[in-house]
């Protein structure tokens, strides 16, 4: 065992962090201001990581997980902080993104957006583990690919966490359990749907089996054979489609199960409205939404009667941004077009014309070329930027800034992921007199 060491703050993993001989130790299951002993799993010239062994002086941010399988699986990784110690602590990576690597601080902090701490995620994928007789089915290990021995999990639904023992028994009776690889989840708001990702199709069997469970938990099996196969419904087939609404802005959004939508339906729903407020779309402006998607955003900019241009790679995504702007009597005022973000230059750019306003929801590696692209002379005026990895935004933030002339007016996070450590936030950028 270590002499203990001080835990002076978390990382954007939510590890602790302590400093050790001139080495920063990265220590799993430690908080701020807390003296724990430590084992290390990895040792490198600079750094290390750990994992706590006792904890010698305990933080009152600490509490007991409720999750039985907390430690062991790696679902979650801070249901040891207490729920607001969370938030703050992902607020504070967030600013310590901001200026450690854009060296840029915002005018104004944003109220942080959080909601339920449990019961949250409407989407996930859960492995399934055929060994013998054995079945497991859930999320991995820590730091392994084996899959956790869930009997229930608390971040779903508590009707889908439910769920799993008995689907370990469906799986375990089914033909093709072994060639099982993983079933997506889908909660929408009047369906929930279980896409089973196999090569082999079921036999007679394995369908009289799905659709006797089906029937009795109320679900709705799809199958994939392959990833870049579109899934397809199997059963029941009149079931209602999946769909999220936004009630605020008189939308409402399909989409199919394997279809990128967000994990959490009511944050997903305050985020929209926090960045309709800071983006304050007007009749009559022309609004571009990058890395559109579905058109989660691009909707509610084109409700405010503004011309809107949605722009995503994925040409199915494209697609189903355009049935729902024509489902919700919005197609006047929108357009869509598939293209490669992340090739994206100042010609490129200036060719789409000019925008008086722009929203970018990037996925992880953010949107470099795009930020580097805007003109620092014609840019919008406005630029409300969503992210899911702070150090990525604060990359982006330092083109916009320092190099484009804008002034990061405010920036604040987004808890989309309770008891994760994923940090989500949404930043406004101005232009500069």
């Amino acid at each position: 065992m270590t002499a203990p060491v001080l835990i002076e703050s978390l990382d954007f993993e939510g590890h602790g962090i302590a400093r050790v001989d001139g080495k920063t130790v990265f220590i799993d299951g430690a908080l701020p201001r807390e003296s724990v002993s430590y084992k290390s799993y990895r040792i490198k010239p600079r750094f290390e990581n750990a994992e706590a062994t006792q904890i010698h002086t305990t933080s009152h941010l600490r509490v007991n997980p409720p999750c039985p399988h907390f430690g062991s699986c790696g679902g979650c990784s801070m249901q040891h902080m207490e729920f607001t110690g969370q938030v703050a602590a992902k607020q504070r990576v967030l600013e310590d993104n901001l200026k450690r690597i854009g060296n840029v601080k915002a005018q104004m902090l944003l109220p942080a957006i959080y909601g339920p701490e449990w019961g949250y995620r409407q989407r996930a994928r859960l492995s399934v583990s055929v060994k013998g007789n054995e079945v497991r089915l859930g999320f991995f290990e820590k730091r392994s690919k084996i899959i956790a021995d869930l009997k229930e999990c608390r971040v779903l639904p508590p009707h889908i966490s439910k769920q799993i023992l008995p689907l370990r028994q469906l799986i375990k009776s089914l033909s093709i359990k072994e060639q099982l690889l993983h079933i997506e989840l889908a909660v929408g708001e009047h369906v929930d749907i279980l896409v089973l990702r196999t090569p082999i199709k079921p036999n007679k069997a394995d369908q009289a089996l799905l659709k006797k469970y089906a029937d009795e938990w109320k679900v709705q099996f799809w199958l994939q054979a392959k990833s870049s196969e579109a899934a397809s419904i199997f059963y029941p087939t009149d079931a209602p489609q999946l769909s999220y609404s936004m009630p605020e802005f008189g939308i409402v959004m399909r989409y199919k199960p394997t279809e990128f939508t967000q994990v959490n339906h009511r944050i997903n729903r305050t985020l929209v409205a926090r960045a309709m407020n800071l983006l304050a779309p007007q009749a009559g402006e022309s609004i571009a939404d990058f890395f559109c998607g579905v058109g989660n955003f691009t909707l509610a900019i084109a409700r405010s009667g503004a011309k809107t241009l949605g722009m995503e790679g994925l040409q199915q995504l494209v697609d189903r941004a355009n049935e729902s702007a024509a489902d919700n009597q919005l197609a006047g005022n929108t357009q869509f077009k598939v293209a490669n973000l992340f090739d994206m230059t100042e010609h490129w750019l200036k060719k789409l014309g000019h925008f008086d306003k722009m929203l970018i929801d990037p996925p992880r590696d953010g949107a470099h070329e795009l930020c580097k692209a805007i003109s620092a002379k014609n840019g919008p005026q406005r630029i409300v930027y969503v992210s899911c990895n702070p150090a990525t935004l604060a990359r982006d933030a330092d083109v916009l800034v320092h190099e484009k002339g804008y002034v990061l007016k405010a920036a604040g996070i987004v808890n989309m992921f309770p008891h994760t450590a994923h940090v989500e936030s949404i930043a406004w950028f101005e232009k500069g007199e």
